[in-house]
C-alpha cells in the first residue's frame, strides 16, 4: 500500500514527502540540515538538546523539529537570525560543563558536540563557574566513563532499553548533577558497546581500543563480521598494518545492522594481530612427530604428494569460511581429487530447510516491521544479537506479536505475547502440531503443556495482516527442518517469510557452495585423507579420530586441536586480510574486503586450495583474484547465477540470492519420522526454570574471541574491582582472581 504524499515547504522550496514523516528526517534527508543531539531515527522521541529548532509558520514559538511530524501545506524555516541565536545559545548551555580539551579526547576528530559548536555554536564562554569535573572511570572491563563530557542526550541509556531491553545504563542524580551510570557503579549485561557507539561525545569509551590512536589516523574499510550469521556491516580501522578498532558507524558504513554491533563483532577482533597465530606453513614428517616451520614451496608439494597417494580422501569446509574459499575447497574434491566426497563444519546442516523452501527468507527489516513473528527454539538473544534486536523493536516499537517457543526462559521471552514454555529438547513437536493439528493433543502432552496453547499460537498466526515471520533454531532436526521450511504453503493468503537461525558467519553460503555434500560425521569416518578448511567443531573433532588418518592437511589462523592432529598446517588469513564475501541468514550476499595484508606468511583459504590444485595440475584459473572465484561461483551456482563484486559494493542496497522455492513436495516420510521421534520423547519431565545469566554463550572465550583478554574477565563472572579509575586488566588475572591476593600469597608463603 502506497504511503499517502503531501506538500512540505522548507526554506522556500516546496517538496512532495510521505504524510506524519518527522520533519528533521525530511530537513536532512532534502539538504537543509538541522544540528541535532538526541534525536535518533527508530529510538523513542527525548527533545532534550533543544538544537534542532526551527521556524514553523502559525505556531507562536521555535519547535523542536524532532517532535514534529509532516502535515500537509507546512512552511519551514530552517536558517534565520532567531534560530541561529537560540542554537547558539543552546550550544553554550551544553559546553558550561563540558571541559575543552578536544586534542586529548578519545573523540576528537569524530564527535559530533565538536562539529556542530563549530558550526552552530560560540567559541567563547561566558559561565566563569567551576565545571562539575569527574576522573575518567571503568563500568565494566570494555566500557570506559568520562562523565565530565556528558551533554545528556540519553542515547545510550535508551539503546540499552529499545534495542537490547537491558536497562542497565541510567541517568542518576538531577539537574546539573545527572551523570550516567550503572546501579552499583558495575555494568553486567551483554557488553554490546552500542552505548559507546552512539554517544555523539566523548563520555563513553571503547576500553578495548581506548587511547591506541587518533580517529583520523585510522584507514577504513567497509566488510562483514566474522562471528554469527546476521551479516552485520563492520567498518575496520586499521594503521600500519594492524587493526586497533571495529565499529558499524553510519559515517563508515549504513548496512543491514545500522550502528548496531555486538561484542564479539565490536570488541573481538585482537585475534588478528596476534603473537599466537601461526606464521609459517608446518609439516609433520612422521606421525607422532612435531610440527617444523617449512617453506610454502615445500608444504604444498608434501600436501599435494600425500593426496596423490590417499585411497579415499575427502575435503571439510568450516562454515566461518568465505564463499570463494568454500567454492574452491569443493572444486578440489570434484576436480583434483576425482569425486572426493565433501562437507562442512557446522552447529547443524542447512540441507533440508533449503531442500523444501516454501517462501522467501525474510531480512532484518522485515523483521523489524513484521505483524507476526514464530521462533521455534534457539537462543536468539545470545547467539544472533542483531536479529534480538529487530524482535525487540518490532514488539516494543512496532506493536508486533512474538510467539517464542523455547525449552529455556530468556530476555526475549519475557516480551513475547505468547511464551510456549516446553519440556527440554521437545521443539520440534510444536513444529509436527502446526503441521497436523491432529497432533496437538500428543505435542502438547510431550511438551508438557497445554493444547490450548498450540491452538492460540496457530490462531494469532492464522490472523496476521502483515507479514508473518517463521524463525526456527539448531533444536530441529531434518524432518522437523523439513517441515518447518514447509510451513509457509499452509498460508497462502498470507505474507510469510522464514529465517533460519543459521550458526555461523557463512552458514547459508558454505550450504550453498557445497550442494551434494555428505554428513560430516560420514566424511570424517570414511576418508582417509582430509583437507580440512577452519577447523572441526568441538563434537565434530571428538567423534573423528584423526590421529588414524594417513594424512590430515588444515588451513588455520592458530595451532588449534584440529592442527594438532594434523600432519601439514597452512596459514591462513583472517576476514581482515582477505577479499571475499559471506551468505548471512536474509540471503543476502555481502563483501568481505581486505583491510591489512596477509600478517607474517598467511594467505586467504581459496588461494591455499588453488595452490594445491595446482600442483596436482589442475589451473581453476583464478590467476589469484578473488573476484575470478567469485565469477565462477556465479557461473556454477544457481541462486548466484550472473552476480558480480560490482553488483555488491552499494551496502545500503544488499543483493539477496535466488533460492529455489519448493512446489510442495511429499514430506509423509519426514513426518513419519518426526512422530516416531516424538513419541519416544519422555512423557514428564522437569522445565528449565532458571533463566541463563547474560553474555553466557556471547561471553564464551573460544579460539578467537580468547585472543581480546576482556573476554576472560567476562566469561569468568565479570569481577568488579575496588578500584574504577584503573583498568579492571591490571587489577585481576584472566581466571578473574585478584593479583592483589596473589601477590599476598607468595609474600605469605615466603614469611613461613
Amino acid at each position: 500500500m502506497a504511503e499517502e504524499t503531501i506538500k512540505v515547504t522548507i526554506d522556500g522550496q516546496e517538496f512532495e514527502v510521505e504524510n506524519n514523516r518527522p520533519l528533521i528526517d525530511v530537513i536532512n534527508e532534502k539538504g537543509f540540515g538541522v544540528p541535532s543531539f538526541c534525536y535518533y531515527a527508530d529510538l523513542e522521541l527525548q527533545a532534550s538538546c533543544r538544537m534542532c529548532l526551527v521556524r514553523i509558520e502559525k505556531m507562536p514559538k521555535l519547535q523542536a523539529s524532532c517532535t514534529i511530524a509532516c502535515r500537509d501545506g507546512m512552511e519551514v524555516t530552517t536558517q534565520s537570525e532567531e534560530i541561529e541565536k537560540a542554537q547558539r545559545a543552546m550550544g553554550e548551555f551544553l559546553l558550561a560543563n563540558h571541559p575543552l580539551d578536544c586534542p586529548v579526547c578519545d573523540r576528537g576528530g569524530e564527535c559530533e558536540l565538536q562539529e556542530v559548536i563549530f558550526d552552530w555554536g560560540d567559541v567563547e564562554e561566558r559561565f566563569n563557574e567551576s565545571k562539575n569535573a569527574h576522573p575518567e572511570k571503568f563500568l565494566s572491563p570494555i566500557v570506559a566513563n568520562d562523565q565530565q563530557r556528558c551533554i545528556l542526550c540519553k542515547r545510550c541509556t535508551r539503546v540499552c532499553h529499545e534495542w537490547m531491553g537491558e536497562d542497565a545504563i541510567e541517568a542518576g542524580n538531577r539537574g546539573v548533577n545527572t551523570v550516567i551510570g550503572t546501579y552499583g557503579g558495575w555494568l553486567n549485561c551483554s557488553q554490546c558497546g552500542n552505548c559507546i557507539e552512539v554517544c555523539p561525545t566523548g563520555t563513553l569509551l571503547d576500553g578495548v581500543y581506548r587511547h591506541e590512536t587518533r580517529p583520523w589516523e585510522l584507514d577504513q574499510t567497509i566488510t562483514t563480521c566474522t562471528y554469527c550469521s546476521d551479516g552485520c556491516q563492520l567498518s575496520v580501522g586499521s594503521r600500519g598494518e594492524e587493526v586497533h578498532r571495529i565499529v558499524a558507524r553510519d559515517r563508515y558504513v549504513n548496512g543491514i545492522n545500522g550502528e548496531f554491533l555486538c561484542i564479539k563483532g565490536r570488541f573481538a577482533h585482537e585475534f588478528i594481530n596476534h603473537g599466537e597465530r601461526i606464521k609459517t606453513p608446518l609439516i609433520r614428517y612422521q606421525k607422532g612427530g612435531k610440527l617444523i616451520p617449512a617453506t610454502w614451496d615445500d608444504a604444498v608439494a608434501f600436501a599435494a604428494g600425500k593426496f596423490k597417494e590417499a585411497k579415499n580422501p575427502g575435503v571439510v569446509a568450516s562454515s566461518r569460511l568465505t564463499n570463494e574459499s568454500v567454492h574452491t575447497l569443493k572444486r578440489f574434491a570434484d576436480e583434483c581429487l576425482e569425486n572426493a566426497s565433501y562437507s562442512v563444519s557446522d552447529t547443524y546442516d542447512l540441507g533440508p530447510f533449503f531442500a523444501n523452501l516454501s517462501a522467501p527468507l525474510s531480512t532484518h527489516k522485515d523483521i523489524r516491521f513484521a505483524d507476526t513473528i514464530v521462533v521455534f527454539g534457539g537462543d536468539v538473544d545470545e547467539e544472533h544479537p542483531l536479529t534480538a534486536k529487530q524482535i525487540r523493536q518490532a514488539v516494543r516499537n512496532g506493536g508486533a506479536k512474538l510467539i517464542l517457543v523455547n525449552d529455556t526462559p530468556s530476555r526475549l521471552s519475557h516480551q513475547a505475547s505468547q511464551f510456549i514454555h516446553v519440556n527440554p529438547g521437545t521443539v520440534e513437536a510444536f513444529v509436527a502440531a502446526l503441521a497436523d493439528p491432529g497432533l496437538a493433543g500428543t505435542a502438547a502432552a510431550k511438551m508438557g503443556v497445554n493444547a490450548s496453547e498450540i491452538d492460540r499460537a496457530r490462531e494469532t498466526a492464522n490472523e496476521a495482516k502483515g507479514d508473518l515471520i517463521l524463525m526456527f533454531g539448531g533444536d530441529l532436526g531434518p524432518e522437523a527442518q523439513s517441515i518447518a521450511a514447509s510451513l509457509a504453503s499452509r498460508h497462502e493468503h498470507q505474507n510469510v517469510k522464514l529465517h533460519p537461525l543459521a550458526g555461523y558467519s557463512n552458514s547459508v553460503g558454505a550450504s550453498d557452495m557445497m550442494a551434494g555434500r555428505r554428513n560430516i560425521r560420514e566424511v570424517l569416518r570414511d576418508c582417509d585423507a582430509l583437507l580440512i578448511g577452519g577447523s572441526l567443531l568441538d563434537e565434530e573433532m571428538a567423534s573423528a579420530d584423526l590421529a588414524s588418518k594417513s594424512f590430515v592437511a588444515v588451513q588455520e589462523l592458530f595451532l588449534t586441536e584440529t592442527c594438532e592432529a594434523a600432519d601439514v598446517v597452512f596459514p591462513a588469513a583472517s576476514f581482515a586480510e582477505s577479499d571475499g564475501t559471506y551468505t548471512n541468514n536474509d540471503g543476502f550476499v555481502q563483501r568481505v574486503r581486505r583491510a591489512i595484508d596477509p600478517v607474517h606468511q598467511a594467505k586467504p583459504d581459496w588461494m591455499i586450495t588453488s595452490l594445491l590444485a595446482s600442483q596436482l595440475g589442475v589451473d581453476f584459473g583464478y590467476s589469484f583474484s578473488a573476484s575470478a572465484v567469485f565469477r565462477s561461483i556465479a557461473d556454477s551456482v544457481e541462486a548466484y547465477q550472473g552476480l558480480r563484486y560490482p553488483d555488491l559494493k552499494d551496502e545500503t542496497r544488499p543483493v539477496q540470492v535466488k533460492h529455489r522455492l519448493s512446489s510442495g513436495g511429499d514430506l509423509s516420510r519426514e513426518m513419519g519420522a518426526l512422530r516416531d521421534r516424538i513419541s519416544q520423547f519422555p512423557d514428564e519431565a522437569e522445565k528449565i526454570t532458571e533463566e541463563p545469566r547474560i553474555g553466557h554463550k556471547l561471553h564464551r572465550v573460544t579460539t578467537l574471541t580468547g585472543k581480546t583478554s576482556q573476554f576472560h574477565l567476562l566469561e569468568n563472572g565479570n569481577p568488579k574491582p575496588d578500584n574504577l579509575l584503573v583498568s579492571p586488566l591490571f587489577q585481576f588475572n584472566l581466571d578473574g582472581t585478584p593479583k592483589e591476593e596473589e601477590k599476598e600469597e607468595e609474600t605469605s608463603a615466603a614469611t613461613t
